[in-house]
């Protein structure tokens, strides 16, 4: 399969694209690019009127609001980054209602904090919040809340909100917009003439090793999370396009099925389902249990629930139902999962035959420490 094959393949049946639009697509130096966000506005304008939905992630907030407030650098402290994200939203959202109404467009601002992801209640409602506003032909314009995260919750980028909110759409594909025009074979500014890679169908370290970490001066992010994000995305069997966002056309260009433009990232054949998807990319593991050679093995090989019999130790404080990491007797950790037992419950049980835990405890809640439903094995060529 080669890039406009799978092109093809997505385009034949895409209803649902998610559009990640970076700080330095939007922004420059001097403030917002308004000729770009309104030449932006109408290509994703025309995507709805090919009877598809479109969701908008923007970045920008914090590089709007340092021009405003005529900052000669990003800020870099939290709270400097709140007030400054406080200030340019403004001024982004504004921007975006006003291209968008002179289409007869209407928008809708969401902002999310990791907290609406790792919530399940909060995730369910976001879910439930954007399939009304695409069933009403509004555009959600996505940003995470940086005037109230903190960097313990934070993103860290767009480019992860992005893949999290193509999963919790569940859209057909995400599409990120960057200042370069996708993954190049090697460093560009080492090597010229450096090629873009067009097709790849496995985040490897081979792939990784390319990106590079640099971000942009406006931005946080850089190919590397990009790469992380096409990733999160891959597992939720989602494919992703990165592509140059300060071209003109380049979304007329994306979803044109003879045009062969950024990287395509493939989705992966054994998707997870949303739910585990939810627990292995989204939730904040609150500790970590190691387990010993052979409930690793029944976990990854045989897809069996942990039991306490496997149990090594326990890390961390967390209570029932949150998630946590599981570590094989190196300290690799190869799944996440959620608990039924405290951390200090564990640590009275761990090593103990299911048949011995009400003896250690009192009570019994359940035989597995984690059932096989809420496991998620992270690598996917193990077993």
């Amino acid at each position: 399969m080669d890039h406009l094959d799978g092109k093809r393949r997505i385009l034949r049946d895409l209803r649902r694209v998610v559009v990640k639009i970076g700080s330095a697509v939007l922004s420059s130096a001097e403030g917002l690019r308004r000729d770009r966000i309104a030449a932006l506005a109408g290509e994703l304008h025309a995507i709805g009127g090919q009877g598809r939905q479109v969701i908008v992630v923007t970045s920008g907030a914090i590089a709007s609001g340092q021009s405003r407030l005529r900052l000669p650098a990003r800020p870099t402290s939290v709270r400097m980054k709140q007030a400054v994200a406080a200030v340019g939203q403004i001024d982004l959202m504004a921007l975006y209602e006003q291209t968008f109404a002179a289409l007869g467009r209407h928008v809708a601002q969401i902002l999310l904090t990791r907290d609406d992801f790792t919530s399940r209640a909060r995730y369910l409602n976001a879910h439930h919040t954007l399939a009304t506003l695409l069933d009403l032909d509004i555009i959600p314009i996505i940003n995470e809340n940086d005037s109230v995260a903190v960097d313990e919750v934070k993103f860290g980028d767009n480019d992860l909100l992005s893949a999290l909110t193509a999963t919790l759409a569940d859209a057909d594909l995400l599409v990120i917009l960057s200042d370069v025009p996708g993954l190049y074979a090697a460093d560009p500014q080492i090597t010229h003439d450096t090629p873009i890679i067009p097709l790849l169908t496995s985040v490897d370290d081979d792939a990784r090793s390319r990106a590079g970490s640099r971000p942009g001066a406006l931005g946080t992010g850089g190919m590397a999370s990009k790469l992380e994000a096409a990733a999160v995305a891959q597992r939720a069997g989602i494919p992703t396009i990165i592509a140059h966002g300060g071209r003109e056309g380049i979304l007329h260009a994306v979803l044109d099925p003879e045009t062969e433009v950024g990287t395509l990232i493939t989705a992966s054949g054994d998707h997870l389902a949303r739910r585990k998807h939810w627990i292995a990319y989204t939730l904040k593991p609150a500790g970590a249990l190691t387990l010993d050679t052979g409930a690793r093995d029944a976990v990854v090989e045989r897809h069996r629930s942990l039991l306490p019999s496997g149990l090594r130790s326990v890390e961390g404080r967390f209570g029932p139902g949150e998630c946590v990491r599981c570590l094989d007797p190196s300290g690799k950790e190869f799944a996440r999962g959620l608990v039924n037992y405290s951390d200090s419950e564990l640590r009275k049980i761990a090593g103990a035959h299911s048949r011995d835990i009400e003896k250690h405890l009192g009570y019994k809640v359940s035989d597995e420490v984690i059932h096989r439903d809420d496991l998620v094995v992270l690598d996917p060529e193990a077993g």
